[in-house]
C-alpha cells in the first residue's frame, strides 16, 4: 500500500491538489489521505469550492507521498504555522518522495527543506525560494533534488504526479495513468509561461493574482517568514565563517 498525504489547508489552490489527486489516487494499492490539523471542510482560496480533510497531522506519521499544494493569499500563513513544518520535517526522513506545487515550494523552503536544493514555483513566487537557501530555476517546469520534488505553478501538478507515479510504478503505469485521464494538452493560447507571454499579458496576469493576495493576514505572515528565513540565513553564515581557520 502506497500512503499518499495531500496538505489541504483553507485558502488553497483547488487544481494544485485536485490535479495531482487524480493521477496519484491510480498507483495500485493508493491510500489518499487530505491531510490537516483536524478534519472536516476546507476552503479553497475561490471561497467557493470546499475540500474535506479526512484525517490529521498525528494520524499520518509515515506517508510514502507528501505533496503540499500552493495558495495565492495564505501560503505565507500556513508557511508560518510551525506545527505544519514541524509535521513536514518529520514526515520527510521516511517519505519516498516530498513535493510541491506552485507556491507549496515557499511552505516546504519555510519547513528548512530546501536549503541547498534547486527548486522551483510559480513564476511569481520562484525568486523568493532563495531566502530558504534554494537555487530557484524558474525555467523548469519540475525539479527534482534528492528526494525533494517541486512543480511550477497549477498546472504543473499534473506533470509532477505523472512524474512521481513513474517513480513509483514505472513508466508504462504513468502512461497509462495519463491516458486514463485523457491529459493531452493543447491549449488554444501559447501564454502559458512568462517566457512565452507579452508583457501586457504579464501584467493582466498579475493583477488578477493581486486580487487574492493582498491582504493584511497575509502581509504580516510574509514579513515573519521572510525574517526568519534571514535570521538563519545570516546564523548559518555567521557559524561557516566562525569555523573557517585562519591561515599565514
Amino acid at each position: 500500500m502506497t500512503q499518499i498525504a495531500l496538505v489541504t489547508y483553507p485558502g488553497l489552490t483547488a487544481l494544485d491538489l485536485i490535479g495531482p489527486y487524480e493521477v496519484l489516487r491510480m498507483l495500485p494499492g493508493a491510500d489518499v489521505r487530505f491531510v490537516w490539523h483536524e478534519i472536516g471542510p476546507i476552503t479553497a482560496d475561490s471561497g467557493v469550492l470546499v475540500i474535506g480533510a479526512t484525517h490529521t497531522f498525528r494520524e499520518t506519521p509515515r506517508p510514502d507521498i507528501v505533496l503540499v499544494p500552493g495558495g495565492s493569499a495564505s501560503v505565507m500563513i500556513h508557511a508560518d504555522d510551525p506545527e505544519l513544518r514541524k509535521w513536514l520535517r518529520a514526515v520527510r526522513e521516511h517519505a519516498t518522495w516530498t513535493a510541491s506545487v506552485c507556491a507549496g515550494s515557499v511552505i516546504l523552503g519555510a519547513a528548512g527543506l530546501l536549503r541547498g536544493r534547486r527548486a522551483t514555483s510559480h513564476w511569481q513566487a520562484v525568486e523568493t525560494l532563495r531566502a530558504f537557501g534554494a537555487t530557484p530555476c524558474a525555467d523548469e517546469r519540475i525539479v527534482h533534488d534528492g528526494d525533494v520534488v517541486t512543480a511550477a505553478g497549477v498546472s504543473a501538478g499534473i506533470d509532477l504526479a505523472l512524474w512521481i507515479a513513474a517513480q513509483m510504478d514505472g513508466e508504462e503505469r504513468a502512461k497509462a495513468i495519463q491516458l486514463a485521464i485523457e491529459y493531452d494538452p493543447r491549449p488554444p493560447f501559447d501564454s502559458g509561461s512568462v517566457a512565452t507571454s507579452s508583457a501586457a499579458t504579464v501584467a493582466r496576469a498579475t493583477a488578477i493574482l493581486a486580487r487574492d493576495t493582498v491582504t493584511l493576514p497575509h502581509a504580516s505572515s510574509a514579513a515573519r517568514v521572510m525574517w526568519k528565513a534571514a535570521i538563519r540565513r545570516a546564523r548559518t553564515g555567521r557559524r561557516r565563517r566562525r569555523s573557517v581557520t585562519p591561515t599565514g
